[in-house]
């Protein structure tokens, strides 16, 4: 039997921030549902579907997900690139679910079924000031996460990315006309970040997994003292120490410390990663699903880098919706070299609009048993929240010179 695509919908929702929904309906009245949600640029990627992939979906054979993959890759001169990619992603995953749902199973048990019981899980806490970010991961061990990711304010500065004085949530972007723009002094986070750091670990003591991420703040030399003043505190991993995009000068800090590094939430493709990779500068590549082409080619990622006894952390904040974080679980749950996932969490609106079959419970994530990924979409709900923009901020140096990302 062939399952024809007859319909294929964009929905653009935004239930406490902005979501991107790919629907697809076959003519046997499977719906898959994708995430195309690119933070700050999800108009992009609504018209990329609506204008340019979704004429080309109906009709085709819905069962055949590796072929479609390669269809609209290949098929486009231009590849690659964060647009293209996340639209791919969305197919991708809605085709996925499609077939799960046909065959009655969760999606994890067609890519292998599962190599692990549950999935390790950090979160995020924040806070301006020492206590405040003490409070903030105290609250989060007693919800039960084992890891955690620690981030605080810097003296001098009124804001750091996604810190904020006074606001206990974790919110880089922005609603309004235009990026909000923050100033930045690395001498004096690399004055501060080692300080509040080793006494988050006196607090927490040994077993708590600790993560920090520098958000490509450093060059290589800066990350290499960092890191260098971290030794101590015995971090799960440093993230994005440096800008993702100078693969090579990442030599540098590699060289210069044994703390596990992790990044990757900026690339597309396998291709981005390659170098990372093979030349083992990092420990985790933490590409996310979604962006990188959905699970089709993110296991791909996932097995170049398990050569090279590299794990697998894919990006998951709560602007991408459930629908990515539901296919990542399905693909860590059947992926060996897979060592945990992000999971902030969501605003009680979004539940209003996605429901999901995941469950957290002692600091792990399991993606649940319903057949496909999972997760529903109440498409009245979704209209009942209008898209708003919003944007990511920009960074600049006390001297007003544009801080690379």
């Amino acid at each position: 039997m062939t399952r024809k695509i007859v319909d294929v919908d964009v929905l653009v929702t935004s239930p406490s921030r902005n979501f991107v929904t790919l629907k697809i309906t076959t003519d046997d009245g499977i719906v898959g549902w994708g995430d195309a949600t690119l933070n700050g640029r999800e108009l992009s990627v609504a018209s990329y579907l609506r204008d340019h992939l979704a004429p080309a979906l109906l009709g085709r054979d819905a069962d055949r997900i590796e072929d479609t993959w390669q269809y609209f890759y290949k098929g486009a001169y231009w590849r690659r690139g964060p647009v293209t990619m996340a639209a791919i992603g969305a197919i991708d995953l809605a085709l996925w679910d499609i077939k799960g749902k046909a065959l009655g199973v969760p999606v994890y048990q067609l890519l292998g079924g599962a190599a692990r019981d549950k999935i390790l899980t950090y979160t995020h806490a924040t806070g301006w000031d020492l206590p405040e970010l003490l409070d903030s991961i105290d609250q989060r061990r007693e919800q039960g996460f084992r890891a955690v990711r620690a981030q605080s304010g810097v003296p001098g500065l009124d804001k750091v990315y996604g810190v904020t004085k006074g606001a206990a949530s974790y919110e880089p972007a922005g609603r309004g006309a235009g990026p909000v723009e923050e100033d930045w002094d690395t001498s004096a986070y690399l004055r501060h970040a080692p300080k509040i750091l080793s006494a988050v670990r006196e607090h927490v003591g040994p077993e708590l997994k600790l993560l920090h991420d520098v958000h490509h703040r450093l060059n290589p030399t800066e990350a290499a003292r960092l890191a260098r003043s971290l030794e101590d505190v015995d971090l799960f991993w440093l993230e994005d120490a440096t800008p993702a995009e100078n693969q090579r000068l990442l030599r540098t800090l590699r060289q210069q410390t044994t703390i596990p590094l992790a990044i990757g939430e900026v690339f597309n493709t396998v291709w981005d990663t390659e170098l990372l990779i093979t030349e083992r500068l990092i420990d985790y590549i933490r590409t996310a699903v979604v962006h990188a082409g959905g699970i089709s080619h993110v296991r791909k990622i996932l097995a170049l880098a398990e050569v090279y006894q590299i794990k697998g952390a894919p990006h998951g904040p709560s602007d991408v919706s459930p629908i990515n974080l539901s296919a990542s679980l399905h693909l860590g749950l059947a992926t060996s070299n897979f060592a945990i996932q992000e999971y902030m969490g969501y605003d009680p609106l979004v539940s209003e609009v996605f429901q999901s079959s995941f469950r957290f419970e002692d600091g792990y994530l399991h993606p649940g048993d319903e057949p496909g990924l999972g997760v529903r979409v109440d498409e009245a709900a979704a209209a009942r929240f209008p898209y708003t923009q919003a944007f990511l901020p920009i960074a600049r140096e006390l001297d007003g010179s544009m801080k690379d990302w």
